[in-house]
Parts: C-alpha cells; sequence; structure tokens
C-alpha cells in the first residue's frame, strides 16, 4: 500500500561504529574511516570526507534574472557558472550571515529579503557536507570597499541570466554545479507552486548544521 507525502521525511539514525579514525585532516576537510556493524552483525568500512558545510545564494533580480559567477574548479578541470558560495569555515557561525557575506564578497551585492530556498546534502554516500541555499531578493549593490580576492577568485566572471534560460539549459546538460542546478530547478518549482513568499524563512532551523537563533 502506498504511503502518504506525510510520511517521506528524512529520519535521524546512526548504526553502531565500532571505531573511527581520520587518516586525512586538511586546512578544512578531512577523510574519516568508520568501522559499521551491519543489520545483519557483520563488520564493514566507510570512507567519506569530514566537511564544515557550505551556503550557497540564488539572487535573483526585478527582472527575474539570476546572478551568476564563473570560475576555474580545478578537481574537474573546467571553468564553471555557479551562484555565489562558500564554507561554514567559522566555527558557530549563522549561515544566513554566511550567505550574506558571499553575496557580498563574490558579486559586492547585498539583498533585503532572504529566503531558505533548498537545503540537501551534497554527496551523502561519499561526504557529510550539507548545504542550504537562499533566495535573495530585492538585490543591490554593496557599499564600501569591494573585497580583495585572491586565487582562483581573480578569474571570476558576473552575469545575470533569465531563469527560464538556467532551466533550459540545466536540462540540456550545460550546467553542471550541482548548488546552480538545484537552486534553479528548485526556484523554477517554487514560482510554479505558492510563489517565494511561501518559502521557508531565512532562519529556519537547519537539523543538519545547527545554529543559535540568535
Amino acid at each position: 500500500m502506498a504511503g502518504s507525502a506525510a510520511d517521506i521525511r528524512d529520519q535521524a539514525e546512526e548504526w553502531p561504529v565500532s571505531s573511527s579514525t581520520t587518516p586525512f585532516r586538511g586546512k578544512v576537510t578531512g577523510v574519516r574511516t568508520d568501522r559499521l556493524r551491519m543489520p545483519d552483525g557483520s563488520l564493514a568500512s566507510r570512507d567519506y570526507q569530514l566537511h564544515p558545510g557550505s551556503v550557497a545564494v540564488l539572487a535573483l533580480d526585478d527582472r527575474q534574472r539570476v546572478l551568476l559567477v564563473r570560475q576555474y574548479r580545478h578537481p574537474v578541470r573546467q571553468r564553471l557558472w555557479e551562484i555565489p558560495a562558500g564554507l561554514l569555515d567559522v566555527p558557530g557561525e549563522n549561515p544566513l550571515h554566511a550567505a550574506q557575506r558571499e553575496l557580498y564578497e563574490e558579486a559586492h551585492c547585498k539583498a533585503e529579503d532572504w529566503r531558505v530556498l533548498v537545503d540537501f546534502y551534497t554527496t551523502p554516500g561519499g561526504s557529510d557536507e550539507a548545504l542550504r541555499i537562499f533566495l535573495a531578493r530585492d538585490l543591490a549593490e554593496a557599499t564600501g570597499d569591494r573585497y580583495q580576492a585572491s586565487g582562483e577568485e581573480l578569474e571570476i566572471q558576473i552575469e545575470r541570466v533569465p531563469l527560464a534560460d538556467l532551466v533550459r539549459l540545466v536540462l540540456a546538460g550545460e550546467l553542471h554545479n550541482p548548488a546552480l542546478v538545484t537552486g534553479a530547478l528548485a526556484l523554477h518549482a517554487a514560482l510554479a507552486g505558492g510563489g517565494p513568499d511561501a518559502l521557508r524563512p531565512a532562519d529556519a532551523p537547519w537539523p543538519a548544521r545547527p545554529f543559535p537563533s540568535s
């Protein structure tokens, strides 16, 4: 018998871990090896990336255009179109504040209206990274000095692209950044449903990365 939609929820669960080691730890991420006890009583090893979590910003202007940044990503050897994003690399940082910082640093923009668009795990079979995408509206140029970029950020290119074009390009296989793909399709679905005002508030709980409410 088919269950109701109310029954479809991800559920916290943790299988017994007999041992855990961290054979590698870099500046931001690491690799952990856990020995898990399976339901049949056997033991199995699972290697996965330890990650502080991330935020991303789908910034939508009053012409239904999305603010994009383009930069080189060495692991995939491509220059990808993305939405502004960054790590939660400050312990205990509120994710909204991190998202506002990334929008300022990567695009020198600010926004008056913020909503939670969607939350997801980027690679749950191999990493504990959780990513929250915010929808930012009522955009304006930020005040003050521009952020002094370095490294890959020196090559950032900025464009504003109509949401309808992004959805078409995603479905055509022309865009591959997971935050951009997920964010564009989620916003397209939101606009076809209850609209942006029906989205969760910017301070909505995030069980994957709990943060202080104040």
